[in-house]
């Protein structure tokens, strides 16, 4: 079998993910090899928490709101099961800015769930 080498196309690809490594500790910017497995790994990392984040976000606003429910005198779960039998469709992500900009606004908010 004939050997192939990969001439420009090769040197373009080592220095594009050389160029993804810049910036990185020791031989993992400088040699093709190291940069390589750091960069799939440091891919992989990115593509893993990008997932996280959304769930680490959700725990984030569920504790807030929480907090907020507590200070009004109702808990989470009874907060969010009267919100959902009054017909009010504000998601967890928007409570929680309620409940930390807008304090008077979230304990309406808690008062019309109360009554549903």
């Amino acid at each position: 079998m004939t050997r192939v080498k990969g001439g420009p196309h090769g040197h373009l690809r080592h220095k594009k993910i050389l160029k993804m490594a810049k910036g990185y500790y020791g031989s993992r910017h400088l040699l093709f090899r190291r940069a390589n497995e750091a960069m799939l790994k440091s891919l992989w990392y990115a593509y893993r928490d990008r997932r996280t984040r959304k769930r680490d976000l959700r725990k984030l606003w569920i504790v807030r709101i929480n907090a907020a429910a507590h200070i009004n005198g109702y808990s989470y779960s009874r907060l969010v099961h009267g919100l959902k039998s009054a017909g009010i469709t504000l998601n967890r992500k928007m409570l929680a800015d309620l409940a930390v900009r807008d304090p008077q606004a979230f304990a309406a908010v808690v008062e019309s769930a109360k009554t549903a």
